[in-house]
């Protein structure tokens, strides 16, 4: 009997490596169709509130609910299609209904019962119509010093917007469909909507570079004048407030690029896909405008550079400042080294001095007790007669200096040399 293959244990990721390729699917329109598009700005808490609401939202009308670890869900809402998605830092809401260019339907999602989950940072009006009309009168609702239009999908659509928003607070988006099939619109809607929201999201580097700057050009002006400052600078306090300076303005650098490092990484990466699906759209120009790519390439590209500029900038800085406390502290430890040297030879004289005096002391040490041994040594001759002995005080006296003298002086070189290697020892 064959045996077929079995089952083997999953790795932890498996299931959501394989099916990241089928998140967020494209949705499938036909014209004439409105879309609203909302995106908010979220924490990982805010998000999980989104979709703990759009949970309980589901259980109201009905509808199958998202999962606790969802990242995207789909409902039936007013007549339309709701989709929800939650990303790093913000969530989007995209409604879709029938309908074309003209007035904002009477019930949609986002009406007074809606909670949004941030601060909005993107609102997107799209619509998605079937004319044939020429391009000057499709797009006379725009503004014509900063329309966008183009053909796109190999010309069977026409799209265009000028990025500004309208009087219901919505950037406008018009597609005009030209030959799209169903399979086709959806991509090209999603496309856009999304061109729209990464282009406000990578555009948060912006005023993160422009409040950075000033710092920046402080810290640069001050490395420039430490740097005189040590080439002129001479001892070794000078040189110690010196490098304090220099500490103090690596920690405000570092401070300030620990801050933005996220922001200007999330804002190339949000650029990058801006490109991608610029890229995506197939442009065609239309003659008299300015597609997608060319107008968001001269709008957005200075933006990117700034911010890829002051980054630089604080690279550049952090290197200099490294390279000048290294030299900084290098004179500040050989001056260290001499001040050392400097204590430690004050330190040996005044050794010197102690061993010379210790020295004196001995010698005086011993002609005192000396003097004491043979006064005593005097008494007791005095005092012999007592014991029946006669014996000349004076003599003995002097003939018991020198013993006397010599015992004291050997007795005190034993008890220095006890001392000595005891301290060895130690």
């Amino acid at each position: 009997m064959r045996e077929g293959p079995r089952r083997f244990a999953d790795h932890p990721l498996r299931n959501a490596a394989l099916h990241e390729v089928h998140a967020r699917p494209f949705h499938m329109i036909e014209a004439p169709r409105l879309v609203l598009h909302y995106a908010f700005m979220t924490d990982t808490a805010q998000s999980d509130a989104a979709r703990h609401d759009l949970a309980a939202l589901c259980r109201r009308i009905g509808e199958p609910q998202p999962g606790p670890e969802a990242r995207h869900h789909v409902m039936t809402i007013a007549g339309g299609f709701l989709r929800w998605e939650s990303h790093a830092e913000f969530t989007t809401y995209s409604w879709d209904v029938r309908g074309g260019a003209g007035a904002l339907p009477a019930e949609t999602p986002f009406g007074t019962a809606f909670e949004p989950p941030g601060p909005l940072m993107v609102a997107a009006r799209l619509d998605l119509v079937a004319d044939l009309r020429p391009p000057a009168e499709l797009f006379a609702a725009f503004d014509p010093g900063s329309l966008a239009a183009s053909q796109a999908a190999g010309g069977r659509a026409l799209i265009a917007t000028d990025f500004r928003e309208d009087g219901d607070g919505f950037t406008r988006l018009l597609v005009v469909d030209r030959g799209l099939g169903p399979q086709e619109a959806g991509p090209l809607v999603q496309r856009l909507l999304e061109t729209e929201t990464y282009r406000v999201m990578a555009m948060l580097g912006l005023p993160e570079a422009q409040r950075l700057q000033p710092e920046i050009r402080r810290i640069e002006t001050q490395l420039v004048d430490d740097t005189r400052r040590f080439r002129n600078s001479g001892g070794f306090d000078t040189n110690r407030l010196l490098l304090d300076d220099l500490t103090a303005l690596a920690g405000d650098l570092e401070a300030g690029a620990a801050e933005s490092a996220f922001r200007f990484g999330a804002s190339r990466a949000y650029a990058e896909i801006v490109s991608l699906r610029l890229n995506a759209l197939d442009e065609q120009p239309i003659e008299g405008y300015s597609s997608f790519t060319a107008f968001l390439a001269r709008r957005m590209a200075p933006a990117m550079r700034t911010c890829l500029t002051l980054e630089q900038r604080q690279q550049d800085l952090s290197r200099k400042l490294a390279r000048a406390a290294a030299l900084l502290r290098a004179r500040v430890d050989v001056e260290l080294s001499q001040q050392n040297r400097a204590l430690l030879d004050s330190m040996n004289r005044r050794a010197r001095l102690q061993l010379r005096l210790q020295q004196t002391v001995e010698g005086l040490s011993v002609a005192a007790v000396s003097y004491y041994v043979v006064g005593l040594i005097s008494h007791l001759a005095e005092g012999a007669p007592l014991f029946g002995l006669h014996i000349e005080a004076g003599e003995l006296a002097a003939l018991a200096v020198i013993p006397v003298a010599l015992a004291v002086w050997f007795m005190v070189r034993r008890i220095r040399s006890h001392h000595s290697a005891a301290a060895d020892e130690e």
